[in-house]
């Protein structure tokens, strides 16, 4: 009944340098910043086992489910602290297979550049759940988390 209040505008990003995150960041933040938009930044988070190519395992952490955990919410915790280059530098050492982490760049830099010019924001994540809880190399789940930008 209120579909002609609002224009959905889809943007799809996909593989993008660190300086083109940057580079859209800065595109997008005048639009972040006026209050009558809303944006929708969608993202899994780890995706591990064989049939994704990835399992990295922190012994340290217990079980492989409790690892991923680990992993995920150390990268959860960054994007909290609203730093792109903290992000970035995650991301190299741990090759989490987050599958939004280009959108979350462009989020974070646009970010970066509304807090240059005084805006004060915060970060964050409200849920966290996983398909499965991996005990073993031929268990393989996706995490998943939601979050919320909050401008004050």
């Amino acid at each position: 009944s209120h579909k002609d209040e609002f224009t959905i505008i889809p943007v799809l990003v996909g593989a993008l340098s660190e300086s083109k995150e940057q580079e859209f960041g800065k595109l997008f933040s005048k639009y972040l910043a006026d209050p009558s938009n809303l944006f929708v930044v969608s993202s899994d988070f780890c995706h591990w086992g064989q049939r994704f190519r990835y399992s990295y395992y922190d012994e340290s952490q217990g079980e492989i489910y409790r690892s991923i955990e680990h992993l995920d919410k150390m990268g959860m915790s960054i994007i909290e602290q609203l730093d792109p280059v903290s992000f970035s530098n995650y991301l190299k050492k741990y090759h989490n297979t987050i599958c939004g982490r280009h959108p979350i760049g462009v989020l974070l830099n646009a970010i970066n550049e509304l807090q240059k010019n005084g805006m004060n924001m915060s970060f964050s994540f409200l849920n966290y759940a996983q398909s499965s809880q991996c005990r073993n190399w031929q268990d393989s789940s996706v995490s998943y988390a939601a979050g919320a930008l909050m401008v004050h």
